[in-house]
Formats: C-alpha cells, structure tokens, sequence
C-alpha cells in the first residue's frame, strides 16, 4: 500500500485493519505474515534495506535498516502480533475512529507503537550520519517472545534499543519477570464415607495455597524495586478430584510469581517447596510433584544509562513532559538486555486496555511519540549532542 513517508496515523490504522492474531494463542489465527507484508512493502517505499526472515512458517520478523552501518547503532523494536478477540465490544480490525482514538485489536498493544518507530526513522533517515538504526517488527511476543529471540539468535545487535511497548509516552527502564509453576498433588481415591482411606489432593492443595497466601501478603511485599512496586504471587489454575462421593486422588493446582529485578527461578522454586515443607510437616501424608513450567526475567536499565537519558533529552527537545516510571507487563526487552542491548519502553497507548474488550489509542500521541523517537534517532545516530549522554 502507499503512504506517505513518515505517516505514522496512516500505517497505525492500516496495521489495525490486519488481522495477525498469533496461532499459537489463538485457534485458526491467521499469524502474523499479512501485517509482516504490508510493512515490508511501505518500509521499502520509504527507502529502508528491509529483510524478511521466517521465523516459522507463514510468520516472518521484519528487519530494516537506514543510517550508516558501523558506530552507534540503535534498534526500534516492536511486536506485530495479537491476542484473540473475543468479547470484545467493538469491530476487532476496522480501525475504527471515535473521539480522538482509533479503535481496535492491537491499536495500542502494539501497532501504534510499531507505526511511530517506522515513521521517526523514516523522518530521520536523512540525518543519520554517524550510526544506523535498525527497526524489526518482530512475531509472538504475546506467546513465547520467538520473534525476538529469532532476532538475537541471528546476530541482530545495537548499542542500545527502544522497544515501543504503550507506556502513555512515559519512560519505562524496567519492568517485572514471571515464573510459572505446576504443583501436582497426589491423593488416595476412596468412597467418601471413608476417611480412614483416604487422601484429599485437593485438600492439601488448599494447605499449599494458604501457604504462598502468606508469602504473598508477608515477605513478598518486603521485595520491592524503586520504579515497580513489590513482588506478588497469584493462583491461575486448580483442577482436580473424579466426583461428589470421592476422595480427590488428584489436583493440579498453577501459580503466578511476578518477580522483581535480582529475583530468579530458583528462589522462586525455592519459597514453594518451603511452602510444601511447612505443609508436610503437619501432613506427613503429602505428595506433590513441583515444576517451573516458564520463566522470563525481569528487566531494569539505570535511569542514568545513555539510552534513559538520550530519551528524556527527545522528550525534552519536544516540549512534552518527562515521567519515569516502571513497567507493569512482561517485555522483549528482557531478551534484548540479556543479549547485552541496554532496553527500555516507551510508545504511544495505556497498556492498561491492552488485551481488554475495548482497546484503542488516543490518535495525538502516535505522532508525537513518532517525533520523540525521531529526535532520539537523530541525536543518537545522526550529529545531534550526543555528547551530553555519552559522557
């Protein structure tokens, strides 16, 4: 499709007019490769070096490139995909326009954040003398983050990175990581009426649960991070038992720990098998089986890195107000700080209507986050006082 370059309202609506809910969440969803098209094919129009790169079957990353290769590279990095649609209180992918906002499927987690990416670099492409900056939308995040891992996997690197995630135009360098855990409990199946056979899985379960209940409200609000608040842990799932009259022999009950920067699978491993401990030690009887089903690590760049302060200085350079503050969502910028690119958040959009049943983006902030981030571009890789953050 043709837009004019640096069209960061046009290419919003256009991205959320595509349907690329990701299959791997969403039954019969189309993925990706639709979206990846379109915006290979207006990036190439307005003078990138674009590579598609399958990621897996039907669902390509997109990497393009302007600027000059070598010193001071700076990658803008976003995700095409989506989460289902179901419930939702409006047209899912018309890129409806009420009020001042565009509504849709990903308008704000995260095709408005894409689309100001591409059109800030499109807007500095002719200034960027002194380093490249590179701009991958990538595929999966909403799922397992394949897209970016794809992206450092095949050797993509920068100095420093943006991912445009909807942070309502804050600044955000750090935000939580999360462990899930399945805990199996093993019963003994016995008529109801007999209680001398019998082993409630679902019962100790419940003693498990009470167990983490005060972790949660106890030492977890003691682990705490000055922009994200404290850690907390949350039941997600419980199955178990065969019928009314039966002792449970069975219960799978999945918990959620949102963890803070420093914090690692293995403490958290660790504070529910204490918590099984203290169960068995007054239930000898308990049998349960303990496993990190995923994890993915927090994220936490110093606000006194260069890439923090670069940013507030194009927010500065734009007359629009700083504000620093965390993360609440799980990010690829976890996966790109591991890699050694320093990375935080900032895009156009509320996360919190993210994934709900009415999901929009205010219209006025798409282009000035595009400007923000074309400032930024231009200082970082172009002949902008670069000097004030580097030093």
């Amino acid at each position: 499709m043709r837009l004019e370059r640096g069209d960061a309202v046009g290419l919003t609506r256009a991205l959320v007019r595509t349907d690329s809910r990701n299959p791997s969440l969403v039954s019969g969803g189309p993925g990706e490769g639709e979206a990846a098209r379109l915006l290979a094919g207006v990036l190439e129009a307005w003078g990138f070096r674009v590579e598609v790169q399958e990621v897996a079957p039907g669902r390509p990353n997109v990497i393009a490139r302007v600027g000059t290769p070598g010193a001071n590279a700076l990658l803008f990095n976003g995700h095409l995909d989506v989460v289902g649609v179901e419930g939702m209180r409006h047209a899912p992918f018309d890129a409806e326009e009420r009020d001042g906002r565009i509504y849709g499927r990903g308008a704000a987690d995260m095709k408005a954040g894409v689309a100001a990416m591409c059109a800030a670099a499109a807007l500095a492409a002719d200034d960027l003398s002194h380093g490249e900056l590179i701009v991958a939308a990538v595929v999966d995040e909403e799922f397992a983050s394949h897209g970016t891992r794809a992206l450092v996997d095949r050797g993509v690197r920068a100095d420093a990175a943006i991912v445009a995630e909807p942070t309502g135009l804050a600044v955000m360098p750090a935000h939580r990581g999360f462990v899930w855990i399945t805990l199996t409990f093993r019963g003994r199946a016995a008529h109801g009426s007999r209680w001398e056979l019998g082993v409630d899985a679902i019962r100790h379960a419940g003693l498990v649960l009470a167990e983490l209940d005060a972790l949660d409200r106890g030492e977890l609000t003691r682990h705490t991070h000055r922009l994200l608040g404290h850690a907390s842990l949350h039941a997600s799932l419980i199955a178990g038992g065969t019928g009314m009259s039966t002792y449970p022999d069975h219960c799978e009950l999945k918990v959620e720990r949102r963890t803070m920067p420093g914090e690692t699978p293995a403490q958290v491993m660790a504070e529910v098998e204490t918590a099984c401990a203290r169960v068995r030690a007054r239930r000898p009887e308990l049998r349960v089986e303990i496993a990190v089903t995923l994890a993915q690590n927090p994220s936490d760049v110093s606000t006194n890195a260069p890439i923090v302060r670069a940013l507030t200085d194009a927010l500065t350079q734009q007359a629009i107000p700083v504000r620093t503050e965390g993360m609440s969502a799980w990010t690829d910028c976890a996966l790109l700080n591991e890699a050694g690119m320093p990375a935080i958040c900032f895009g156009p959009g509320d996360i919190a209507v993210a994934h709900a049943d009415e999901e929009y983006v205010d219209i006025e902030e798409i282009p000035r986050a595009a400007a923000v981030l074309e400032r930024l571009a231009r200082n970082w890789c172009g002949t902008g006082p670069e000097s004030l953050w580097r030093s």
